[in-house]
């Protein structure tokens, strides 16, 4: 996985199974020693998230779009842990329920996978569709990784 960051917050994350990584893999930031706290702390945060011990990120982030993709993005960030709503919701969500392909379209523009959880998203009748392309076995591990986490957290 890799990172960027500016001073306001984190603007970018991504990752790649391309083997060896490319070199932007690991925390970058933009010339400034605020930047790289930013992409540190994210970078410790998504570790706990994958160890199960993080929930919901505290994190700053800065992602860049249009209007109506930093209003989607913000209505995935209400989606709780271990939560799946269908692009429909976001759509009526984000107060255009006709909107629901280009819920879509944002999703797949989310420049924070994770962070943003956009993997929470799936189609009206329940199913796995659009995830970073055709990476819906991403998508089906973290939700099952939030549900196992979830289970744990129940059982003790």
């Amino acid at each position: 996985m890799w990172l960027v960051a500016e001073p306001e917050g984190v603007v970018e994350a991504g990752w790649t199974r391309l083997e060896p990584p490319p070199r932007r893999d690991g925390v970058r930031a933009c010339a400034s020693p605020e930047a790289l706290a930013l992409a540190e702390r994210a970078a410790e945060e998504l570790t706990l998230y994958f160890a199960g011990r993080l929930r919901a990120f505290t994190v700053p982030l800065a992602p860049r779009g249009t209007a109506f993709q930093l209003a989607v993005w913000a209505s995935l960030c209400d989606i709780p842990f271990g939560a799946r709503v269908s692009y429909r919701d976001i759509a009526s969500a984000v107060g255009r329920p006709r909107a629901v392909r280009a819920v879509g379209q944002a999703n797949r523009a989310n420049p924070l996978p994770v962070f943003i959880p956009c993997h929470r998203v799936v189609g009206a009748d329940g199913r796995l569709v659009g995830y970073a392309g055709d990476a819906l076995d991403l998508k089906a591990w973290l939700l099952e990784h939030e549900s196992r986490v979830l289970r744990a957290q129940t059982l003790s």
